[in-house]
């Protein structure tokens, strides 16, 4: 193996993986220092598994309403273990694919911890022992874990954080999850469509409250139709575990406290970055509140260090960790590449129903100085929505007055997830209304909501 590089990337996740791919196909020599398992937190324990699971929650629940198609489904069950086996392998085969993919691109994997070296070489812990690598780059993509809040670390059996809730030792019976953003909620909708008695504790006004006000107020709706308990304005003051289940007091707005047992608590109050163990000061590099500070193309403040993904600024999404990377190695090879642009990054959320959004909020815009237009279309106008059974959501579009351009987009409802990327494209090529409202979409399809949310922007809806 050799061990002089054009480029060492510290991470073999969504945004370290990516890197090394893209480089190779530059003609580069790239090498993937990882420590613990390729794919990152997203293949192993993120994204891919939580969708594995909700998509099981999601067939259970069809199921439970078979007569509204007409069908007849009767004594419905489920194996909770087989569910958890099930997203297991699915992470299993995704993380199998990028093996494939390090040796289909002749790149060079070392298994152990680096940290970085006055002189810019890495010295990296193996289990064969110390191993330098020399590299003209480096892109550190060490990504984050989870946060702990104090007094609610995770101890292996009453408090969990994602690790343990994607392999739990039980179904809990009841279950409180702190926190409301993604991971929150998607654990919280999995759960409770089992069966859980699940209750969320968050600190802000709303849930999801990085959201549009008027998604998240609808989500509030669904989630406490489908059964979920909703504790906004409050927190999590003690914790008092128990033989068999946890307690929790939790305390209100007003200062009013109540005291309530679970089986498990769910963590999922932010994360953390992984700078330890780097020797990021050997180099001097700066962090801003903990994160390693890097520019539109992910240089760092040292020359020739490359930050990409969780472990730099927000928003912390997988995607955005892999549009990074390219940028960084396009930046590296010596192409001229536009800089990220974080208002261009779609956000979604995998609860039913689904969440996704790009762009400024209403409130956003409208504090950023904009005279806006909003347009708004409700599923329940939609006949594929219909037809689906998913009558619940709205598509809502935000324009500028005076220009036409189209500043963000908000969506709640069935397959939303699959349907934003439309409003990124349509942001990232600049396009006005004019563009958006002759394009033809097809019929019938939830898509058509997303051209009657523009038309209603301007007055124009046909179908409300």
């Amino acid at each position: 193996m050799s061990t002089t590089y054009d480029v060492a990337i510290i991470g073999g996740g969504p945004g370290g993986y990516v890197a090394a791919i893209r480089a190779s196909q530059l003609g580069l020599k790239p090498v993937v220092i990882e420590r613990e398992n390729l794919g990152g937190i997203c293949l192993n324990w993120g994204c891919i598994p939580t969708k594995a699971l909700l998509r099981s929650a999601e067939i259970f629940t069809t199921m439970k309403h078979a007569e509204q198609f007409g069908l007849k489904a009767e004594n419905i069950s489920f194996d909770f273990e087989k569910i958890i086996k099930r997203s297991r392998d699915v992470s299993k085969k995704l993380t199998s694919g990028v093996t494939f993919l390090m040796k289909k691109n002749k790149i060079d994997v070392i298994e152990g911890q680096a940290s970085l070296l006055k002189d810019k070489s890495l010295s990296v812990k193996t289990k064969e022992g110390d191993v330098s690598v020399k590299a003209k780059n480096i892109i550190i993509a060490t990504g984050a874990r989870a946060r702990h809040l104090p007094g609610l670390a995770p101890d292996g059996k009453f408090i969990w954080t994602y690790r343990e809730a994607l392999a739990p030792d039980v179904m809990p019976e009841k279950l409180c999850v702190i926190g409301s953003g993604a991971i929150g909620v998607e654990f919280a909708n999995f759960f409770n469509a089992l069966g859980s008695k699940v209750t969320i504790v968050e600190l802000a006004e709303r849930i999801v409250p990085a959201e549009d006000k008027e998604i998240s107020e609808m989500a509030l709706k669904s989630f406490k139709k489908a059964g979920i308990t909703i504790l906004n304005n409050s927190m999590v003051k003690k914790t008092n575990p128990g033989k068999d289940s946890i307690e929790l007091t939790i305390e209100d707005k007003s200062g009013k406290t109540t005291t309530e047992s679970f089986d498990r608590v769910i963590s999922a109050v932010g994360i953390t970055p992984n700078v330890e163990g780097i020797s990021l000061e050997e180099l001097g590099i700066e962090l801003d509140r903990g994160f390693i500070k890097t520019d539109g193309w992910g240089h760092t403040n040292v020359a020739n260090i490359f930050a990409i993904g969780d472990v730099t600024n927000p928003p912390w999404l997988a995607h955005k960790a892999s549009h990074e990377a390219i940028i960084a190695i396009e930046t590296i090879a010596g192409n001229k590449v536009h800089p990220l642009n974080a208002r261009l990054i779609p956000g979604c959320t995998y609860t039913s129903p689904q969440i996704a959004s790009v762009g400024l909020t209403e409130e956003a815009a409208i504090d950023q100085g904009h005279k806006i237009k909003v347009g708004r279309f409700p599923f329940q106008a939609n006949g594929k929505a219909l037809a689906l059974g998913e009558p619940d959501g709205m598509v809502k579009t935000i324009f500028d007055k005076q220009t036409g351009e189209l500043l963000g987009a908000h969506m709640i409802g069935a397959e939303v997830t699959e349907l934003i990327q439309g409003y990124a494209v349509a942001m990232g090529l600049e396009t006005t209304e004019h563009e958006l409202m002759e394009t033809i979409f097809p019929h019938p399809t939830l898509s058509e909501m997303m051209h009657e949310s523009v038309l209603e922007a301007y007055g124009r809806a046909l179908h409300t």
